[in-house]
């Protein structure tokens, strides 16, 4: 049962549904059609505009066992090899096995993939993929031409009902603990204007990532880990927030660059460009079977130290060699960002440097999307389901939150047919005693920003997480000190979105810290090498009941 939760104003109004879905990306979307199809009624929140989320973004494509000679069981053991020693082998098993009919789903769905001239869809290669099993579509547009396709199914369907601007607050639940709707901020007029209440029979977060807690990232400003601060504070477990995954090749915009950076594909290097010094030496050659295909936690930290013995603020891709016309049709997108930021990758070499992308961990869940509270699910970047391990595989992201969002909705149908999915009621009296967690100035976020990119980015130490640690602090006292002085903050978006940015820096520093070990996208400098013996395991983070989190290794 929830303990804790955002300071805010009590609901002014409520809207009753049997299914809340929080995100409108792939995973969201998802359940929200396939709950829909069972026979139940869905409401979709979503924080900005409906297409708004990360899946637009996203460059490369889905990765599926599609192609000729080409296996689920290929595609298991790259994903396996990828995650560094702590997948759970059966979500992967469910990820390979149920993707290629997954992706058929989407495609009758109404998403277009390319095509060859003999009608085959399309397929490239990423990094730590032994074979060409991404679908892609516009090139390098995968996520803008699934997100179309899918808003316009969900459009189409007047069943599903929509509430855009909506900033999601608390999970609210029933006198047995069990998921009974949720408090939401909508920002607009009219009758659901404000704070507000959705009452429904269970709750589903696929409310995306978390990266606009480091200073740069390839993530939407709407990336403020919303999803995994509510499951947080509703009593939920989440796992392996440590394993932060930060894209090697970001466009390199400066050295003051901050907030939401132009990604450059995997699927670039997948057909040929080269990464490259100021120089022009290959450096990946010769560092992994795969040079600069090899796993992106390999490249990035090769790219890093690259940049330290070169005391360099950037490195270079190289796709020159693809010719003027390759560019304009396989990577339309890319040559028209960085066109727009005075770079011809036609004529010269791409600067790029890594920044944060993606989070594997999350809120935990198992192979049904079902977390540790009753009635919530989570599905997407929010969740952690195993999938990903220690670094997720390239293009594995999108294909989970279609996979795992189709086994959620599998399971609420069939909770529905056995008369398993009664109405809730909401337990008023313990939402009104959850402590009221105080809240930060909207400035705080930048400050947030710059701790965790100093000290728990992409290098990490004992020391410059217990400094990052120390400053995320400050911050919580100064917050409380406020309420003490009857100056608090005013509870509005940009004061809940830095609340639930310091919860999840906190949580992240505080697992971070203590896994003292190199995995995955896991770096500490002062423990550079893996340790099975002790680490090969998760990491479980929960909240005390003075609201502090604690990470605990998961039984070997």
């Amino acid at each position: 049962m929830s303990t804790h939760r955002l300071t805010a104003p009590a609901p002014g109004w409520t809207a009753t549904t049997d299914v809340v879905v929080v995100g409108s990306g792939v995973a969201g979307l998802t359940v929200a059609l396939d709950v829909r199809k069972a026979g139940l009624r869905a409401l979709v929140v979503t924080k900005a505009m409906l297409d708004d989320g990360s899946t637009r973004w996203a460059q490369g494509g889905v990765a599926a066992a599609l192609g000729e000679g080409d296996t689920p069981e290929q595609h298991l053991d790259d994903t396996l090899v990828a995650g560094a020693g702590i997948c759970d082998e059966e979500a992967v098993r469910t990820l390979v096995t149920e993707g290629p009919d997954a992706v058929r789903r989407l495609i009758a769905n109404g998403a277009a993939f390319d095509r060859g001239e003999d009608g085959e869809v399309l397929l490239t290669r990423e990094g730590g993929h032994h074979r060409r099993r991404i679908v892609h579509a516009g090139g390098d547009a995968t996520g803008a031409e699934i997100s179309r396709a899918l808003v316009a199914a969900v459009r189409a369907a007047p069943e599903i009902e929509l509430i855009e601007h909506a900033l999601v607050l608390d999970l609210l639940t029933d006198s047995d603990g069990h998921a009974a709707g949720l408090t939401l901020h909508v920002m607009g007029e009219g009758q659901r204007d404000g704070v507000g209440a959705v009452r429904a029979r269970a709750v589903v977060l696929a409310t995306g990532g978390m990266g606009q807690v480091f200073s740069a990232t390839t993530n939407p400003a709407v990336s403020t880990g919303d999803g995994v601060a509510l499951a947080l504070r509703a009593g939920a477990a989440v796992t392996d927030l440590e394993f932060v995954q930060f894209h090697p090749t970001v466009l390199w915009l400066g050295p003051d660059a901050e907030g939401q950076q132009p990604l450059v594909s995997e699927a670039v290097r997948g057909e040929g460009a080269h990464l490259v010094d100021a120089d022009g030496v290959r450096f990946m050659v010769g560092q992994h079977e795969l040079a600069e295909l090899a796993p992106r936690d390999v490249v990035a930290k090769a790219i890093t130290r690259r940049m330290q013995e070169q005391g360099a603020e950037h490195m270079y891709l190289d796709g020159r060699h693809f010719g003027a016309e390759m560019w304009a049709e396989r990577f339309p997108t890319i040559l028209a960002s960085c066109r727009a930021h005075g770079i011809d990758p036609v004529t010269e070499p791409i600067p790029i440097a890594p920044a944060a992308h993606f989070a594997s961990g999350g809120v935990r869940t198992d192979r049904h999307g079902r977390t540790t509270v009753p009635g919530l699910y989570a599905c997407g970047e929010v969740a952690c389901t195993g999938v990903h391990g220690a670094n997720r595989l390239a293009s594995n992201s999108l294909l989970e939150g279609l996979v795992f969002a189709e086994r959620i909705a599998a399971d609420l149908a069939g909770r529905h047919a056995a008369g398993r999915l009664p109405e809730r009621t909401v337990d008023v009296a313990a939402a009104r005693a959850a402590h009221p967690v105080p809240l930060p100035p909207s400035e705080a976020r930048a400050e947030i920003q710059r701790l965790m990119s100093r000290g728990a980015g992409i290098l990490r130490s004992a020391a410059s997480m217990a400094d990052t640690a120390a400053g995320l602090a400050l911050i919580a006292q100064q917050a409380y000190a406020h309420v003490a002085e009857e100056k608090p903050a005013d509870p509005r978006v940009e004061t809940w979105e830095a609340a639930n940015l310091l919860l999840v820096a906190t949580s992240l520093v505080a697992a971070a810290a203590q896994r003292e070990e190199t995995r995955g996208c896991h770096w500490r400098e002062d423990f550079p090498e893996r340790d099975d013996a002790h680490w090969r395991r998760h990491l479980i983070t929960t909240l005390a009941a003075n609201g502090d989190p604690v990470s605990t290794p998961e039984e070997q």
